[in-house]
């Protein structure tokens, strides 16, 4: 529990637009260094948040249709996913703090 679990294209629909509860859905490639950066710290606020907001990573090189559909030209990328549509896109690492401010509205709809 609290820990972030991959998804993929063929999932997305399923784990992420049909979901009862906020997702946030990390675009990610190994290759990237601030995507590692920020990993701990969305381990960090998947355990804050569980049962709240749920957190899920999809690797673009291996999924390359859901960043295209998304239009994420930049990784890493943290779409907050809410009733099937996107609520919020952050471009970057960005520190803890910064996150949870943006989450902050999401852990209590």
């Amino acid at each position: 529990m609290g820990t972030i679990q991959p998804v993929t294209d063929a999932e997305f629909e399923t784990a992420v637009l049909k979901n009862a509860n906020p997702v946030v859905v990390d675009f990610w490639a190994e290759w990237c260094g601030p995507c590692r950066q920020v990993q701990p710290v969305l381990e960090e606020l998947a355990k804050e948040y569980e049962g709240k907001i749920e957190f899920l990573k999809l690797n673009v090189d291996e999924n390359p249709q859901t960043p295209l559909q998304y239009r994420v030209t930049g990784i890493p990328t943290l779409n907050v996913y809410h009733n099937g549509e996107v609520v919020k896109s952050l471009v970057g690492a960005r520190p803890k703090a910064a996150i949870k401010a943006e989450l902050a509205s999401l852990a209590t709809a």
